[in-house]
């Protein structure tokens, strides 16, 4: 009975772990896949604040907020 008990508490907290580790996982692939903010959002907030965003700027904006991004990953 003892034994039983133990084992399950055992199961349960390796199953909670794991879980986490897993949805730590998930998580980081579909951002790093479907990036929170995209050209479209930086156009919009360009304009909001009077400006006129030309495509260069937007791909330079893009392609620094990427290094970023894989910068953080690295740490």
């Amino acid at each position: 009975m003892g034994i039983t008990i133990a084992v399950g508490i055992i199961a349960l907290l390796v199953g909670a772990v794991g879980g986490f580790f897993a949805a730590r996982y998930y998580m980081k692939k579909y951002f790093e896949d479907n990036p929170p903010i995209n050209s479209d959002m930086i156009k919009q907030m360009m304009a909001q604040m009077g400006q006129k965003p030309s495509q260069k700027k937007l791909n330079q904006l893009m392609s620094s907020m990427k290094t970023q991004q894989k910068k953080s990953n690295k740490k």
